[in-house]
């Protein structure tokens, strides 16, 4: 089966976009609002989400959009919600969250709907907040829309505000020797977007962390090493998983496919690394 892509958007959607996450941008809280949050141990913290998109391959109009919440620290899955979804907005670097945030959004509010008692406490988000482009990512964008605090854990640098993956760069995540070890994100403009994390000693491959909504980047980072058992964060991890095992069961039956909005993207998870 021919793939098929999203028709890239016009000059004016892109200004439309980049006006409405400068209006949003003003409503992230980049500090701790929640008790557990002031806590070393995060003690209150009960639930905490994951949410993940996966495209079948080679059509990237189709996708499963997946929430997941788990218990913590436990780590243990207590709600899962997997839906297929139309997305019909291309992919455009630093305007992710217009292809599949409305999607999770409608995630969250089912969630609410139907077991409001498992509301998540925090989602870790398969992507970035602050470090970004415009200081907007698919973290904040998410975060202040669900009035949830959110967490931006990306598995890649995005190189924003003159920080490049060179060989300084490089020799900085080598001296990350241990699981826990980290160095901060400083941009040319002298701000801390983010902080690189060595999360899982099997690993040498570390997290892009930065604050999405209602949270500081201490309490973020500390928020995702507790969620490794591998390199990535259990919550995004076992949303990913779910979201490619429904795909796949999917593929097996005539695929229903739920459009919700014109938005989304998938990036390859390095799932056990």
């Amino acid at each position: 089966m021919a793939g098929r892509a999203a028709e890239p958007p016009a000059d004016v959607t892109l200004r439309r976009w980049a006006r409405e996450q400068a209006r949003l941008k003003a409503s992230v809280v980049a500090e701790d609002t929640e008790e557990w949050q002031k806590d070393s141990g995060l003690t209150g913290l009960e639930r905490v989400g994951g949410v993940d998109l996966s495209y079948i391959k080679g059509d990237d109009t189709r996708a499963c959009a997946s929430l997941v919440v788990l218990s913590y620290p436990a780590l243990e899955v207590l709600y899962e919600d997997c839906r297929m979804v139309a997305v019909s907005a291309p992919y455009v670097p630093g305007f992710l969250a217009f292809r599949e945030v409305p999607f999770l959004v409608e995630a969250v509010q089912r969630l609410q709907q139907e077991e409001p008692k498992l509301k998540p406490q925090v989602l870790l988000v398969d992507g970035n907040g602050l470090l970004h482009p415009r200081g907007f990512g698919v973290a904040c964008h998410l975060g202040v829309l669900t009035d949830l605090p959110c967490v931006g854990v990306a598995k890649n640098l995005l190189q924003v505000d003159g920080l490049v993956r060179d060989e300084l760069h490089k020799e900085q995540v080598h001296s990350l020797q241990r699981e826990g070890d980290t160095f901060p994100l400083r941009g040319a403009s002298g701000g801390v977007l983010g902080m690189v994390l060595r999360s899982y000693n099997n690993s040498s491959k570390p997290l892009y962390i930065s604050v999405g909504h209602r949270v500081c980047l201490e309490t973020a980072v500390r928020l995702v090493k507790s969620c490794c058992r591998y390199r990535i964060p259990e919550p995004i991890r076992q949303a990913d998983i779910r979201s490619r095992e429904y795909i796949r069961k999917q593929l097996c039956s005539p695929l229903e496919v739920i459009s919700s909005g014109p938005e989304s993207r998938k990036k390859e998870a390095e799932l056990d690394d």
